[in-house]
């Protein structure tokens, strides 16, 4: 099991793309694997033939544990040989054929690990002319494999639908859950001798429902009781929510603001022209806001450090974004949101979301986060008080916007209504600061044209 950085000690194999006796080639994808941090594709750093699969589906590999072998003598491909060792003596040398582990190489007592061309680099002299480069590998693997992520394959698999004949609707063709979804609908609604091939929206619930990350059978036909296995995503969203609870004290404030603004400027912003591709949402105005709070209160944007038994106070704001995906609950997070326009903001968050989506977030863009914001309103809920981060002071959540009577120049009239609160670690966060945090978040959502211009 190859280290996959950021301190990840273990991975949990999802699915393994090869079998014994597979020729592969390099870069082909090997297996599937799940940290705490990300689902990750392994791809082959080898040629060869598949002698051993160490692990199961839904074991827990600990990083440098055996993953898989390798048989690579006369694999074609310059790439991954090896080196034979060199000795005092002119008789020729009879290669050894070995096999290799992924992550550990092949055992020489002669001569170090080497490999005879980098990657890219014109073939070795000699070398098999059956031999490809790691570009015609990548182009062949691209040819054999439809382009969709690690969790949406698992998805498929999982309720039997066939990639190969689904259109992808994501970027670039990439097949989405929304796509297995509607090839699922209709495969069931379609019938097989119908020539025509549609896109079917589904229009009713589904037959099974998320849950930590996967899905469960109906109520009416699943089992009386079931467990589910506490590892990956959601035992790292269980410590780190126990380790916060029971490390840094917790208090909230709550507000209810008039975001009628807010949505009369994204209604005029969604039709000017030069934002035609640019996907805006209440969202965008709220993280512009907390940003700007964060530069007028630096003390909001800090973390306690008990070991040191310091504050740390940052002039940078990497906004944590709670995203609900298919595999559980994570917080990627925008670096330098701080710095960033409506324009720059809208974009961040579009793409933070589409590859928490897909499963494609890294575990480095869940690192770093200074404060965090979680949006509970597309469940229709009006507020929540969430649970902090670990290593952060504040979390605002926004609830749904929705139409409610509001006092205007001793009138009752009707405007779009939020309401917002924050959690936020005692031990540095005192009740003024955060009142006056969540007060100026306010003041922005009540008026973002005079905020955004004037600051």
């Amino acid at each position: 099991m190859p280290d996959v950085g950021e301190g990840l000690v273990e991975a949990e194999i999802v699915e393994w793309k090869v079998k014994v006796g597979d020729v592969v080639t390099l870069n082909q994808p090997l297996v599937d694997i799940e940290t705490a941090k990300a689902t990750v594709e392994l791809p082959s750093p080898y040629a060869g033939t598949v002698v051993q699969l160490h692990g199961e589906v839904g074991d827990v590999m600990a990083v440098q544990t055996p993953l898989i072998t390798f048989d690579i003598a006369d694999a074609g491909d310059a790439d991954s040989s090896v080196s034979p060792p060199t000795h005092a003596s002119d008789s020729p040398v009879e290669e050894r054929r070995e096999a290799v582990l992924v992550g550990y190489g092949v055992a020489n007592d002669d001569a170090p690990v080497t490999r005879t061309r980098r990657r890219g680099a014109p073939d070795s002299p000699g070398a098999p002319s059956s031999s490809i480069s790691s570009a015609d590998a990548l182009e062949t693997v691209s040819a054999l494999s439809p382009r969709s992520t690690p969790p949406v394959r698992l998805y498929a698999k999982q309720h039997g639908v066939e990639l190969s004949a689904v259109t992808g609707s994501g970027r670039d063709g990439l097949i989405t859950r929304d796509d297995v979804d509607r090839a699922m609908h209709r495969d069931n609604n379609v019938s097989s001798a119908s020539p025509a091939r549609t896109n079917v929206v589904p229009t009713g619930p589904l037959t099974t429902s998320r849950f930590v990350g996967r899905e469960l059978e109906p109520w009416a036909t699943g089992p009386k009781e079931e467990r589910i296995a506490v590892k990956g995503v959601l035992r790292s969203m269980a410590d780190a929510m126990v380790q916060s609870a029971f490390s840094a004290p917790h208090a909230a404030a709550w507000l209810r603001v008039d975001a009628t603004k807010t949505m009369e400027l994204l209604t005029s912003l969604k039709r000017h022209p030069t934002m035609a591709n640019v996907r805006l949402s209440p969202l965008t105005i709220v993280a512009l806001a907390v940003c700007d709070a964060a530069r007028h209160f630096p003390g909001i944007n800090s973390s306690f450090d008990a070991a040191s038994n310091e504050v740390v106070v940052r002039r940078s704001v990497n906004l944590g974004i709670a995203a609900d995906t298919s595999r559980g609950l994570i917080v990627p997070n925008i670096k330098g949101a701080d710095q960033l326009d409506l324009t720059a903001m809208a974009n961040a968050l579009s793409t933070l979301v589409e590859k928490a989506r897909n499963g494609t977030t890294t575990p480095a863009e869940m690192l770093g986060t200074t404060m965090t914001i979680t949006n509970v309103g597309p469940f229709g809920v009006d507020g929540a008080v969430a649970i902090l981060p670990p290593g952060t002071g504040a979390i605002i959540a926004i609830g749904q916007i929705v139409k409610s009577p509001w006092v205007v120049d001793d009138q009752v009239v009707v405007r779009q209504v939020v309401e917002i609160s924050m959690s936020f670690d005692h031990r540095q966060i005192d009740g003024a600061l955060a009142s006056a945090v969540l007060a100026h978040i306010g003041r922005f959502l009540s008026d973002p044209a005079t905020s955004l211009l004037v600051g």
